[in-house]
Parts: structure tokens; sequence; C-alpha cells
């Protein structure tokens, strides 16, 4: 019988993975002279060894060059953010018009709002999940009241309906029928952030259409973890961040999609310079025309700063892709799952979906005995270089990404618990 729970079978299996060298291509922090166990992917990405040359690169050209750095060079910055569009739209799977780096996550939720959001008093409605990450809720509800309606009845929040808190496919498709006839707008996640559950992004994207409803979707936590299909999933629009699994830095310039059948669409928008036509927009007229696609979307000209990090990040998507990265995640998260269920199912109770379609390198994790031991636990692993995160109430989340960790670290968290519960 196999030992799972050896050193020599963790070390097979990352002898064995042909992606298992990308981990060489970022900077794991320390832990007493050692590389620390970090399973914060899905809260803040580990740094790309290339970013640092990515970010001096801008940093020499703006004090060599200054303000003609705009036009010169392969990295000119006039279009810098043209540099990640195509490997940008192969990690979402997207038609490279379809998307764009600018702003923040929840900047652009607004202005895609600004845009699908358009109630009326037959429907006046926005379905999301219950729990949803707070900046979530808390712009859904103000542009509800914004536009004259009442929260308390017009955003409407699914509660789980399965044992560990997640949600199901049923239960979605059932409250898209019962409120369907008042829907302006289904709001949902790639991931749910607090129990890493999965959603069928085209299956909602189906039904809400169906409903009569615009779809979009919040990936922050989806982006970077899993294939994503989005042109295909036909919906409307989507935001997500950079800093997570695409390891662009801590407040990174975020990422936004608008499905190419808005192209060219005369939905009203908050409107800015840089997204007027590319051809006139130094004619400095007063009349907006926005560019085709969602370029149309931007207002500022890019951090170009900010955008550097992100090259080097997708670099690597590149080099690996999506496909191979998520088998690879599968492996990972599979192998910490078995750990857990085979040796450690008296300390840790699983929260995430255990089909890998109905999550991605997430597991959530509460710990028997309730918050006070959850957090005593946490900080047992915090002090032994083993990093995962807390979310309130009383999850740990432990996220294998697949560009950087290994059997060789899921296995040390694994020894961890072992040794806390033990000790």
């Amino acid at each position: 019988m196999t030992d799972i729970f050896s050193e020599d079978y963790a070390r097979r299996q990352d002898a064995g993975d042909p992606l298992a060298g990308l981990r060489n291509e970022f900077l794991v922090p320390k832990h007493e002279g050692g590389d620390q166990a970090y399973f914060c992917g899905n809260s803040l990405g580990l740094q790309p060894r290339r970013a640092r040359a990515h970010v001096e690169e801008v940093l020499e050209k703006w004090a060599m060059e200054a303000v003609e750095g705009h036009f010169t060079g392969q990295a000119q910055w006039m279009p810098y953010h043209e540099l990640v569009r195509e490997p940008l739209a192969d990690v979402v799977g997207a038609e490279p018009s379809e998307v764009v780096a600018m702003n923040s996550l929840t900047a652009n939720l607004h202005l895609m709002l600004v845009s699908f959001y358009r109630p009326t008093r037959a429907r006046p409605a926005i379905l999301m999940e219950a729990g949803a990450f707070p900046s979530d809720r808390y712009a859904l509800e103000s542009q509800v009241r914004f536009h004259g309606f009442d929260p308390a009845t017009d955003l409407i929040e699914l509660q789980p309906d399965e044992a560990d808190g997640t949600i199901s496919m049923q239960a979605i498709e059932r409250a898209i029928a019962e409120h369907g006839p008042r829907l302006a707008l289904v709001l949902w996640p790639g991931v749910q952030y607090r129990t890493g559950q999965a959603f069928d992004l085209a299956e909602i994207a189906r039904l809400g259409h169906a409903a009569g409803a615009v779809v979009g979707f919040d990936l922050a936590h989806a982006a970077g973890n899993l294939p994503l299909r989005l042109h295909d999933s036909g919906a409307d629009f989507a935001v997500w961040c950079h800093y997570k699994y695409m390891n662009a830095g801590p407040g990174a310039v975020a990422g936004c999609f608008v499905h190419a059948r808005h192209a060219r669409t005369d939905r009203p928008r908050f409107a800015g310079w840089w997204g007027h036509e590319r051809e006139s927009r130094f004619r400095m007229g007063p009349e907006f025309v926005p560019t085709p696609g969602a370029d149309g979307w931007q207002l500022s000209n890019p951090p170009i700063l900010g955008l550097a990090p992100l090259r080097a990040s997708l670099e690597l998507f590149s080099r690996a892709g999506m496909d191979g990265l998520r088998a690879r995640s599968e492996r990972l998260t599979g192998y910490l799952e078995a750990l857990i269920r085979e040796s450690l199912a008296d300390t840790l109770q699983i929260v995430t979906p255990r089909e890998p379609r109905r999550r991605g390198c997430q597991l959530s994790l509460r710990v028997a005995g309730g918050r006070e031991r959850g957090r005593a636990l946490f900080e047992g692993l915090t002090s032994r270089g083993v990093l995962g995160d807390w979310r309130e109430p009383d999850v740990i989340r432990i996220s294998p990404a697949p560009l950087y960790n290994t059997h060789a670290d899921v296995l040390r968290f694994a020894r961890s618990v072992e040794a806390w519960r033990d000790g």
C-alpha cells in the first residue's frame, strides 16, 4: 500500500511533474532559513522573479526618456496595456478585444453596473449569493439605492442549501425561476471566497438570460485558478483582480471582460478619455466616441508601473497553459484532500465540495472544536512556517497554487497539523 504520508512519495510526485520547475520562477518567503510553505495565493500571489526586471525597465525608461517613453521602443507606454491583452484573454478564455486591464475590481464592477444594471419598476432586482465578499455586496446595495429601489426587496441573496454552506445548481435554478420576472441582473462569483466552491458559469448565464436578466461574474478567486471560457459562457461582463492567483502584486491593476456582442453598444457608460477611439483620441474633441470592445470602458491612461508585474506573471501562464495548470492543481488539491481524509479527519472538516469540477485549488477547512481551536491551529501553523489564511467566522483557507506550490508543501501542511494535534 502506498504511504502518501511519506516524504519519498511527495518527492516522487514532484519529480514526475512537468510543471514543478515553475516554482523556481517565484520568490518564496523564508522561515527559519528555509522556504515557507505558502498557501495564500488566493489572497496575494508570490512575486515572479521577472517582475523586478519589468518594473525596472519602466523606471529606467522614465529616467532616460521621460515623456518620450510613451512613444519609443518595444515596451512604449502609449499602447503598454496591449502587451497584456492576448495572454490575459488566453487565461480567461476570451477574445482579445473582450478584455482590458484597468482600475481595481470594485471600480470596474461599478463601471459595469452603470452599463449593465438598468433596473425598471418591473425589473429592479439583483440576484447574488448570501455571504458574498463584502465589497460586492456594498457595491450592489449602493447601486440599488442609487437607482431609487430598496435593497430589502430588490437585492436578493440566495442562502446556501447544502450541508457545508455551499449552494447547489438546483438552488440557483429555482431562485432564477422564482424571481425571474423581476430580475435585472444576476451577479455571481466564479469561486465563492469563503467556501472555495466553483460554479458553472455557462449554465448560470444560460439560466439568467432565459429569464430575461443580464448576467455578470466576479472572478476574483477564479481568474488564474480555473480554466475559464468567458466568451463561450455567454456572460455579459466579468470583473476580477490580479493580485491573487495572477501574481501581479499588492493592489494590482484589475481586469474586466465585456462580451463581444456588446463591443458596440448604446448602453450608457461613465466615459473617460482613454476609452475614446484610439484613432481620434488626440484630436481632443468634445464628443465621446468609444473604442469598440472592453477598451471602451477605460477612463484614464493605464498605470504602467502597475501593469509591469502582470506582464511577468502572464509570461508564466503562457508558458504553462491553463489546461496544464488545472491538471496540476487537481493533483495538488487532491493530494491535500487525501491526506486530510486519511489522517486528519478527526481534526479538520473540508467545507469545499469534493468534486473537482466544483472547486479550484482552495480547500476551506473548519477545525473540530470550534472557532477558538481553529484560531489556535492557524497560529500554530504560522509559527511553523505554514501560511494559509483565516476567514471569519471559523474557516482556514489552504490553497496549493499550481504555479509554485508542491506536493512537499502539501505534506508539510498535513504533518504540521498532525504535530499540533498530537503536541
